[in-house]
């Protein structure tokens, strides 16, 4: 299900028809450097993390992670943005990733505008969050174009691993 359209790219629900490109995905060396790696290793270990992750987002939140797909290239999967309620933070976060073919291109700008304006007029939410490494620049410099701002040091997970918090008012 289309949830948004850009000039460039058709962003819609992730379905179990997508898991071998989220295998893909989530093996990637800049998802495991940035993102961690998530251990699937297989087709049936990625449907079972869209169906326990981006399927029951979007049932119990009406949101979350959205496939990207390139129309000039026939609707080549290329990447995933989108929100994510997690229980250590107060508000829904933005992410994104793509295949490094496709990283540098300003296609996670395009894509993550669409979903601000999503998380705006059609979830209603007031505060956007985003969490990064402090070695992942190219995520930083993304969230400041999108006019995030740094708020602080978080350790949000088990890993305690410090993160970056950004913030923007919707």
């Amino acid at each position: 299900m289309i949830v948004a359209e850009t000039h460039r790219l058709i962003i819609s629900k992730f379905t179990l028809y997508d898991a071998a490109f989220f295998l893909e995905l989530v093996n990637t060396p800049h998802w495991i450097k940035y993102i961690g790696d998530r251990n699937i290793k297989t087709i049936e270990q990625a449907k079972q993390r869209i169906k326990e992750g981006h399927l029951k987002s979007y049932n119990t939140y009406g949101f979350g992670f959205y496939k990207l797909q390139l129309k000039e290239e026939n609707n080549k999967t290329i990447g995933t943005c989108g929100l994510i309620k997690r229980d250590t933070l107060d508000h829904a976060d933005i992410g994104f990733a793509l295949l490094p073919a496709y990283e540098g291109k300003g296609y996670g700008y395009e894509s993550a505008l669409a979903i601000l304006k999503l998380a705006k007029e059609d979830f209603k939410l007031e505060t956007v969050l985003a969490i990064t490494l402090p070695t992942n620049k190219p995520s930083i410099h993304l969230l400041e174009k999108l006019g995030l701002s740094y708020q602080k040091k978080v350790k949000p997970f088990e890993d305690d691993k410090e993160l970056l918090l950004f913030a923007k008012r919707l």
